[in-house]
């Protein structure tokens, strides 16, 4: 029997705006009803970001994802849920005086950064490795950062899922891995496709898996036109795999994806020409049960 994998739809995340697509999950219930209506089409975890319902933006309001938890748990679905940690670790450093955050600055401490996975527990949440330039500034995650926010997020049960967007982010992972810091085996998702990152190609997908520790879970995302071609590549590399608005918006060149769950729709369909299928939500939970510090 042929291994099925762990499909993710990320369904509205941090950087995608209203501007760019009109069917952007914007409210919690239009991110509650993208979330279940993935997870019927078949994807087994929504990874979930929120924003503010009048301008579109980003939040980090806790009343934001408990509403959208509420909405998926009191549908009767059982996705797993992935709430990410993403935002509030970027510094725009101001041209006047580098020293200074600029606009678009939402560096915060690690303590707020989880906060919301502190009160609501989901079953995973996003833990970025990287510290990078990106757009006009820098992503920020040091290393006590990252050790402070583990320590949170395994203390209420979650697992982190360790977001790694070049090589140097999986040698820091192994280092924390060896101090204790991250319980082993991790979850890593291999972040492809954002510049000055890992490219999108089937050589650096190769060494990303050649360079993640042994016997930890994987799995392996790009942005934009190459999300579908990198799931194939994800897969037949042992990999799971993730689509959705917040990677990509297009389902064909210059036809805008519609929904989320057409694209979910059509990752079923290019697995399913391979004769797999992927996991439901309670053997994607079966496979989680491996990973370090998980307790559901």
């Amino acid at each position: 029997m042929r291994r099925k994998v762990m499909l993710t739809c990320a369904v509205t995340g941090n950087i995608t705006t209203p501007e760019q697509t009109p069917h952007l999950p914007i409210t919690p219930e239009q991110i509650a009803n993208a979330a279940i209506d993935c997870a019927k089409a078949g994807a087994a975890i929504a990874h979930i970001h929120v924003r503010n319902p009048e301008t579109g933006r980003p939040s980090m309001e806790i009343p934001l994802y408990r509403e959208v938890m509420d909405r998926i748990r009191s549908s009767g679905t059982d996705v797993v849920i992935n709430l990410t940690t993403g935002p509030g670790g970027r510094f725009v450093p101001s041209r006047d005086d580098p020293r200074q955050a600029a606009e678009g600055s939402t560096l915060i401490s690690p303590e707020g950064r989880v906060a919301h996975i502190v009160e609501l527990k989901p079953e995973i949440a996003t833990l970025d490795m990287n510290t990078m330039w990106s757009g006009s500034g820098v992503v920020i995650n040091a290393p006590w950062s990252i050790t402070r926010m583990a320590e949170l997020i395994y203390s209420v049960g979650t697992i982190p899922e360790l977001e790694v967007f070049d090589s140097g982010d999986i040698a820091l992972a192994k280092n924390l891995m060896q101090q204790g810091v991250l319980k082993g085996p991790c979850l890593f998702q291999v972040c492809m496709g954002i510049r000055w990152g890992f490219d999108w190609s089937p050589e650096t997908l190769h060494y990303a898996k050649s360079i993640i520790p042994q016997g930890s879970p994987w799995a392996a995302f790009a942005i934009g036109r190459m999300e579908f071609p990198m799931l194939a590549q994800a897969w037949l590399l042992g990999g799971h795999v993730r689509v959705g608005l917040e990677d990509n918006i297009y389902l064909n060149k210059g036809e805008l994806a519609v929904s989320n769950t057409v694209l979910v729709e059509r990752a079923v369909r290019i697995l399913r020409e391979f004769g797999i299928e992927t996991m439901t939500a309670a053997e994607a939970r079966a496979e989680l049960s491996q990973v370090g510090g998980w307790s559901r």
